[in-house]
């Protein structure tokens, strides 16, 4: 590996311009010298570009979408965009450790295997309580799976670094080989779930998602759309069952239907009845809905050559 090779940050900005500005100003303290930013403003409705002109980083890219294309859509642009042998996905409501990209990158300088490394995440208003430190396997049965570690103080319990099964959305380094191998974000979801998909489809193109304790963010978490909100409950509901649907063999995926139809949905409907809650309830139901008119395609197996190109951006870019 090179002993400097180049990282492109890719942040997705939508109506947050101030936030985005904040983790612009984390990025200026990282000491890793080649790096290129790109922020994809997702259709904002205000500009960001004088703001983030403002920050004066000379390597920053801004490229404008021309709707609101969603985390898996957004990012894509920018990763199309990208030239940097790695690019690390990043939410704009993180904040970055100085010392981030390096830690990042030791892994692979060990092992041509590992396509992803992701880092050791905390709460950014509990800076000593851990959010991510890699995650449980996938139950195929409840389709559930859960971050390793999470609202535990963070006492070095989790420091023992080495594969997982999914990378966590809010911050990923990953190889340009292993997305042109295993091929962009999935774009169906719009909203959640989309980056454990991507990690099951590099895991299938033969990559290994590695989890680096000594690389660590913080996680402002649920700015974008709250941490209570019938817009979160429903693509959570309908991504659930649409990331089930598309990766679960169907004797198991047999038995997640019955225990979500039989348990998890009576116990959510419930549970916003009870509170009065019926726009969550109603989100709730779209999202089950959605699943009820819509067939999935299940996706390919990847041949052993496959390779899917990276096609050049669409949208507007200023330098």
């Amino acid at each position: 590996m090179n002993s400097q090779p180049l990282v492109s940050l890719i942040i997705l900005n939508y109506n947050q311009v101030e936030v985005t500005c904040a983790l612009l100003a984390s990025v200026q303290q990282l000491t890793y010298p080649s790096l290129e930013i790109i922020v994809v403003d997702n259709h904002s409705t205000q500009n960001p570009e004088p703001a983030l002109m403002a920050m004066g980083l000379p390597n920053l890219q801004l490229i404008v979408t021309n709707a609101n294309l969603g985390f898996a859509g957004g990012n894509n642009a920018g990763i199309r965009q990208a030239t940097g042998d790695f690019l690390l996905i990043l939410n704009n409501d993180t904040e970055l450790a100085p010392d981030l990209i390096e830690r990042l990158l030791e892994p692979f300088a060990t092992d041509n295997a590992i396509g992803v490394t992701c880092p050791k995440i905390r709460f950014f208003d509990h800076p000593t309580v851990i959010q991510y430190a890699g995650y449980t396997p996938l139950n195929t049965y409840t389709g559930q799976a859960w971050a390793v570690g999470s609202h535990q103080v963070d006492q070095g319990q989790f420091d023992q670094p080495g594969p997982t099964p999914f990378a966590h959305g809010a911050a990923m380094l990953v190889k340009r080989d292993a997305i042109e191998r295993a091929g962009l974000l999935p774009e169906l979801y719009f909203l959640y779930y989309e980056e454990l998909d991507w990690c099951i489809r590099i895991r299938e193109a033969g990559y290994v998602i590695y989890y680096q304790p000594s690389a660590l963010v913080y996680h402002k978490e649920s700015i974008s759309v709250g941490k209570g909100n019938p817009m979160k409950v429903y693509y959570q509901t309908r991504n659930r069952i649409l990331f089930m649907r598309r990766n679960v063999a169907p004797p198991r995926l047999l038995f997640f239907l019955l225990y979500y139809a039989g348990l998890a949905l009576p116990k959510a409907m419930v549970r916003y009845s009870l509170r009065g809650q019926l726009s969550f309830l109603k989100a709730l139901l779209n999202g089950v809905g959605w699943n009820l008119r819509h067939s999935v395609a299940r996706p390919a197996p990847l041949s052993a050559d496959a390779i899917t190109l990276l096609t050049p951006p669409v949208y507007a870019n200023r330098n």
